[in-house]
């Protein structure tokens, strides 16, 4: 039997040195600063890569028990979310899922993108980026009756070919514009003090230790594109490849079928009796390690001052000291005390450190710094230049954030 839920309102919750400058980032890759670090991993092998991607995409993992049992979130989407409200919050939709009549009906304005079963119907479609969901027949209409999330649901956008939110997918890049702390607390199963603190996160942040330690502290959703040759692959270093963040996420955190533990942060989690976790996990990593970084788009960056930045860079910037080898990063980890950021998410990790992150597609992803207190690459630099004493003067700053534009 099918439940009709209460609604409740819905929450919007390197490089040729030029002498002049000149527009244009076209072809132009720029070098990457000695000395190269060798990349270990063999090309990904296309059959699992192809395993992958159906993974990344569509493999919840069994986490409806989660999202649908527990938070009964797919009682919200059935009634109460309609697709302007979806997104709003972040919510992204596949161009590529949607038939020919739809896409006209959503250019020329026929399709009711205010109603809630638009939804429903785009949910029935697999056309909503990072959802899985069960529709059936139910009171003479359409209903969605579980629902489950994939690594997609953060970790994919679109490029808004068809309308804003709506477009191609771009596997790899995060979705700074989702809002997953308001998304969960249109859950009328969560408390009134979770409730806050997801409504604090605001978009493209997420807190992946709230759940387990109680202290808020969001970090910003990262790429997971030019992973290859990587072993350290989160903002702390906590693993040694990718598949153990994989791991840790689909089980602590979308609350997949399988097992997790480490000693070094105190969790050990088990859901079910089944592992659907673990078995899919080489070619997940395969898919992720097969996402490259996306290029620095044509006239994005100035390549006369970038010219000039990748010297400083080099030199009076002393970023090539952690930033070096071919994906600008030493993977070293450091000590807060050496860090220019928010230091305290590391007390919460198993390394208590953060490590070096790659600059490789840098652009695409702002705000910077794990917890997003840099809103641009300029004050990227400025942030260095104060807390690190490097005397760069504006220009300096300026022809450095350009060096940083076109990686």
């Amino acid at each position: 039997m099918f439940k009709m839920p209460l609604c409740r309102p819905a929450m919007l919750a390197s490089l040729v040195l030029l002498a002049a400058c000149g527009g244009g980032g076209g072809d132009y890759h720029p070098p990457p600063p000695p000395p190269p670090i060798p990349v270990p991993d063999p090309d990904p092998d296309p059959v699992l890569v192809k395993q992958g991607l159906e993974v990344f995409r569509n493999n919840t993992f069994g986490d409806e028990a989660k999202w649908s049992d527990t938070l009964r979130l797919h009682e919200v989407l059935d009634s109460c979310v309609d697709p302007n409200t979806a997104l709003s919050l972040g919510l992204k939709v596949d161009v590529d899922a949607l038939p020919p009549e739809l896409q006209q009906g959503i250019k020329n304005g026929s399709v009711d993108l205010g109603d809630p079963q638009t939804t429903v119907k785009l949910i029935k479609l697999g056309a909503v980026v990072g959802l899985v969901g069960k529709v059936e027949a139910g009171y003479g209409r359409d209903m969605v009756t579980r629902v489950g999330v994939t690594c997609a649901l953060c970790h994919s956008t679109v490029d808004d070919s068809l309308a804003s939110g709506i477009g191609k997918r771009l596997d790899g890049l995060p979705n700074r514009s989702l809002n997953i702390g308001a998304i969960l607390a249109l859950s009328s199963t969560v408390s009134a003090k979770d409730k806050k603190v997801f409504e604090s996160w605001g978009p493209g942040r997420y807190d992946p230790r709230y759940n387990l330690d109680g202290k808020n502290g969001p970090v910003m959703i990262p790429p997971i594109y030019g992973l290859k040759g990587l072993r350290s692959i989160t903002y702390t270093g906590d693993g040694d490849d990718v598949a153990y963040w994989n791991r840790y996420v689909a089980v602590t955190q979308m609350g997949g079928m399988g097992h997790f533990d480490d000693a070094r942060i105190g969790v050990d989690v088990t859901n079910g009796d089944v592992d659907l976790v673990g078995p899919v996990l080489p070619a997940l990593r395969a898919y992720q390690l097969s996402l490259v970084a996306p290029p620095p788009p044509a006239g994005s960056y100035d390549m006369g001052a970038a010219a000039r930045g990748r010297a400083l860079f080099i030199g009076k910037g002393q970023c090539v000291s952690c930033h070096s080898g071919p994906q600008f990063t030493d993977e070293a980890l450091h000590s807060v005390l050496d860090v220019v950021s928010e230091a305290s998410y590391a007390s919460r990790s198993a390394t208590k450190q953060y490590r070096t992150s790659s600059l490789i597609g840098v652009w695409q992803h702002a705000p910077y710094f794990h917890s997003g207190e840099a809103a641009t690459l300029e004050d990227v630099v400025n942030t260095y230049n104060d807390r690190k004493a490097l005397g760069l003067n504006p220009q300096e700053i300026a022809d450095l954030a350009q060096y940083l534009k076109s990686l």
